[in-house]
């Protein structure tokens, strides 16, 4: 393939814009279905034009999800993103879209309208020039990734276990450089329950909650292991209810972020084994790790090497990264499929009101991303 693909994409960059400019306008906050659902209903119709097959798969409380195939085959590349937003409508009205200094800023632009844009032109391109595909596409568009993907897990799962490759169109790391691993990660709520008691006429009688909360929060933190990649930080606390009274109820919530699966099964043993320390307390843990660390193996590897071969050949150099946040992807690469992320956008501020693009690093990033799909 001796086209260079990114002068192409770059002659089509004033396009590129104007279409991400159309998604970003459409504002797409995970909780209101409505919005959602129009979003949804043009982006289906985007990719129905180009011929693909496109299925719409209904959800009650958020936007339905998009499956969208193009190309035949028993072998399959899936390519995950997702168009809901952390952000309100009416945000457009604080944080308007718009150029400058080469960046184009707005809710919606990194993390990760821009992504899906980048699949429709990379997409468009392979059919308009005829080139070959050896395996299926499936595109799989996501309506509640902000949330931890509730509805959509499941599904990604499936598709992923279906599939021999999961390219994750996230946006690029802070210097450009693609996502290899992930940490996993999720939440635990600790209550400890004591016994109110008036904190002057019966303090003996009392079982602070606080204070045998308070013993937990230390031997918590200490679970921590920087070198395994392991961070716990007790983030909230709340208890009690006026000052002369002996707290009966205190609860913390805890943050994990986890490498690998063995630290998630030490970390979810050592919060189970959390026990009472005062005589009288209870405790109760709700939670756990929802989503698992997406681990850099030898499939993601491979799919790696090849990126950067593809980027060299465009006349740029790619480098890898592994990142703390979250992704659909972890999903994929626990169901057992090589997976490769950050193949979106280059830019800042996920979720900030300063949330931007590069707009010279586009060109380039599309056609890494044409080129990956016709070499899998």
């Amino acid at each position: 393939m001796s086209t260079n693909w990114t002068s192409y994409f770059r002659e089509q960059l004033p396009d590129m814009v104007d279409e991400l400019r159309t998604y970003v306008e459409m504002e797409t906050p995970t909780h209101n279905k409505e919005a959602v659902d129009r979003l949804g209903l043009y982006i289906a119709e985007r990719f129905r034009e180009l011929g693909c097959r496109v299925e719409r798969l209904p959800q009650q409380t958020y936007g339905d999800q998009l499956r969208i195939e193009y190309g035949e085959g028993e072998e399959q590349v899936l390519i995950l993103g997702h168009f809901d937003t952390v952000k309100e409508i009416g945000t457009l009205q604080k944080e308007p879209l718009r150029e400058e200094n080469g960046r184009l800023y707005g809710p919606g632009t990194y993390d990760m309208k821009s992504g899906i844009v980048f699949a429709y032109f990379a997409l468009r391109a392979i059919i308009s020039h005829g080139l070959p595909l050896s395996k299926k596409l499936v595109f799989f568009w996501n309506t509640d990734e902000e949330i931890g993907s509730v509805s959509s897990e499941q599904l990604i799962r499936a598709e992923a276990k279906r599939s021999k490759y999961t390219l994750v169109l996230e946006p690029a790391a802070g210097d450009g450089s693609l996502k290899t691993s992930r940490k996993g990660g999720g939440e635990f709520f600790l209550t400890a329950t004591g016994r109110a008691a008036h904190a002057g006429n019966d303090h003996a009688i009392g079982v602070n909650a606080i204070e045998e909360l308070a013993h937990h929060v230390l031997a918590i933190q200490s679970f921590t292991n920087y070198a395994a990649g392991t961070t716990l930080s007790v983030g909230t606390i709340k208890g009690g209810s006026v000052s002369n009274v002996v707290p009966d109820w205190a609860t913390a919530e805890i943050d994990v972020r986890i490498e690998s699966r063995a630290e998630a099964e030490r970390i979810t043993r050592l919060m189970n084994q959390l026990a009472p320390v005062l005589p009288g307390a209870e405790l109760k843990l709700e939670g756990g790790i929802a989503k698992p660390p997406m681990e850099r193996s030898a499939g993601t590897e491979k799919l790696f090497l090849l990126a950067q071969e593809q980027a060299r050949l465009e006349g740029f150099e790619l480098t890898e990264q592994g990142v703390g946040g979250t992704s659909d992807g972890n999903f994929a690469a626990d169901a057992g499929c090589p997976t490769l992320d950050g193949l979106g956008p280059v830019g800042d501020g996920a979720h900030a009101s300063h949330e931007h693009i590069v707009l010279d690093a586009i060109p380039g990033r599309v056609a890494v991303l044409l080129r990956l799909l016709t070499a899998l």
